[in-house]
């Protein structure tokens, strides 16, 4: 698909080529932030419930309850997009697989034996595959992105050297990094008339229906869990915060900034993640990671500025 499709002025998605304005770009960082914080907790979420769901009933749950916050602002907004939705039914397919069904599926199967520090680190990775796409479909990447990008990269990866222990579950998580860095790189490439809350419901809406099989086969096999707090206030945290604000605000920063932009404030989620677990799980913190941490900053406020 044509970059040029974003040149609309009309939709949200339209600005997906860098904007000139400081507001648009500062918006786009606030927002591409903003969902990084809130995944970041995601994780932890998905290492609390990997002994007491299910990995594919998390995900299906999960968005059925993002499917109830989304309903009420894109519901109808999708319905009159209809026709626009038919004509590009194979994007949103995409779209659903990539980042609802598959992404948060993978993510709950690692969080059965991965801790959810090596979690963050990992999907970590995912800001330099958005890149890599990005560049492979023409886009100048600039030499203090990239720089930025390779700072950030070093500091996660002496962050992953510094004694992490690697558990079966991570190759669950790369392979969720493949699949959350190939639906941002797709996003840029939204046509620009599916506007953002619509665009969102339907993703849910499909992506959901796509977990249908996998649901019932989890029931028959493993069996339902206890909706008790501790597994139903989990599900409504990542259903609505993770869930629908978080994939909207991405998805906005995305139209706002780019992949690559949004994909190196990304960076900050192994940070984010490590600072959750010190102060909810009480795991120590020592000056190497803090170190680490200083590195990936530097290299999002690097990054994250022009394209010079």
């Amino acid at each position: 698909m044509a970059v040029a499709h974003h040149r609309t002025a009309a939709s949200p998605a339209s600005t997906v080529s860098a904007p000139r304005g400081t507001a648009p770009v500062a918006l786009g960082l606030a927002l591409a932030a903003l969902a990084t914080v809130v995944w970041s907790g995601s994780f932890v979420t998905s290492r609390a419930l990997g002994d007491s769901v299910p990995p594919v009933q998390h995900a299906f749950w999960r968005w059925v309850v993002a499917l109830a916050a989304v309903a009420p602002f894109g519901a109808r907004q999708a319905w009159r997009q209809r026709a626009l939705l038919r004509r590009h039914f194979g994007f949103v397919l995409l779209a659903s697989l990539l980042g609802v069904a598959t992404y948060n599926t993978l993510v709950n199967q690692a969080g059965v034996t991965t801790p959810a520090a090596n979690m963050g680190m990992i999907m970590a990775a995912s800001p330099v595959l958005m890149a890599l796409f990005e560049r492979a479909g023409g886009v100048r990447l600039g030499a203090r992105r990239v720089a930025g990008l390779l700072t950030a990269c070093a500091g996660v990866l002496l962050l992953v050297g510094g004694g992490a222990s690697f558990a079966a579950g991570d190759l669950w998580m790369i392979a969720a990094a493949c699949c959350f860095g190939s639906y941002s790189a797709l996003l840029r490439h939204r046509p620009p008339a599916l506007e953002g809350t619509g665009f969102l419901f339907t993703t849910f809406l499909i992506g959901t229906v796509l977990l249908l099989p996998a649901q019932g086969v989890s029931l028959a096999v493993q069996g339902g869990f206890a909706p008790t707090p501790a597994t139903v206030l989990p599900l409504l945290y990542v259903g609505v915060a993770s869930s629908a604000l978080a994939f909207f605000a991405w998805n906005k920063a995305i139209a706002l900034i780019g992949p690559t932009r949004a994909g190196i404030v990304y960076y900050l989620q192994p940070v984010c993640v490590a600072l959750l677990s010190w102060a909810l799980l009480a795991e120590p913190t020592g000056w190497a990671q803090a170190g680490c941490m200083a590195l990936i900053l530097g290299g999002v406020m690097l990054g994250a500025g022009s394209r010079r």
